[in-house]
């Protein structure tokens, strides 16, 4: 048996599903939960190893529960890209088809790719030297093929974080299950990130992030990129959030950057 195949055909959205369930109801029977909500913009320019410009604009509206321990989020996105068709950018991953004749570039716009996620707290960096969450998500293949693979993509994350003073440095660890098909096939993917915030005062802070990601395909490309963001508190419950993102590899984006503003009930 294809080791391969056989991870994807484990990993399906009835399992997720039964996950999603237990996680709720943990979540409900805990004190001082609340929710956040909010919107945002991103852009994001790449040629992705082709000889043309992708350009992507996504617009998510997004709900998140939050107990002591647990975290339930959904991210729900707009998606509008402008290329000749050569990259499926809705998801994680950004991807060269391997079988599609580019074509002029047009503009498409629709419903992206929807994203589930549940995080466990399994160690508080307040009670000890370390704080450890371990996340489930599931991308569900929502975005029309013109944009994404319409496909569900699985992945599971570690991240381990502490406090020094203001600064907090951390580091993420996951694994991704991409779905694939005959004329797009994929690898599944190991991906990480490393990462330091600095609490500038009670109001705001500031990072900055390098992320990478094996490549999907054999002719493919890693994803290397930098990003630099600020929060920005105006409100005990209402939140500003920007950053700018830079590409070092032809499997991420050359240039991107984000805006978004949340609020807590």
């Amino acid at each position: 048996i294809d080791p391969h195949l056989s991870m994807k055909r484990q990993l399906t959205p009835f399992a997720l599903a039964a996950l999603m369930l237990a996680t709720a109801a943990t979540a409900y029977a805990a004190e001082e939960a609340y929710w956040t909500t909010g919107a945002g913009v991103d852009f994001s320019s790449g040629k992705y190893g082709t000889t043309s410009t992708t350009e992507s604009l996504s617009i998510p509206v997004f709900a998140q529960y939050s107990s002591s321990a647990w975290k339930l989020s959904l991210t729900v996105p707009y998606l509008q890209v402008t290329g000749d068709g050569s990259v499926t950018v809705s998801g994680r991953q950004a991807n060269k088809r391997t079988s599609t004749t580019p074509t002029k570039h047009k503009t498409v716009s629709g419903l992206g790719d929807i994203v589930a996620a549940a995080s466990r707290n399994l160690a508080s960096a307040k009670d000890s030297t370390l704080g450890v969450d371990l996340t489930g998500r599931i991308k569900f293949g929502t975005a029309s093929t013109t944009m994404g693979s319409g496909l569900n993509d699985y992945a599971v994350q570690a991240s381990v974080y502490t406090y020094i003073g203001k600064f907090s440095p951390g580091f993420q660890v996951g694994y991704e299950v991409l779905g694939d098909t005959a004329d797009q096939p994929l690898n599944n993917v190991a991906y990480g990130a490393v990462n330091g915030d600095y609490q500038i005062n009670d109001k705001s802070s500031a990072g900055v992030e390098y992320r990478y990601g094996q490549r999907a395909t054999d002719t493919g490309f890693e994803q290397r990129e930098v990003i630099i963001y600020a929060n920005y508190q105006f409100t005990p419950d209402r939140t500003f959030n920007a950053y700018l993102m830079k590409g070092f590899s032809d499997g991420s984006p050359d240039s991107g950057l984000g805006l978004s503003l949340s609020a807590v009930f």
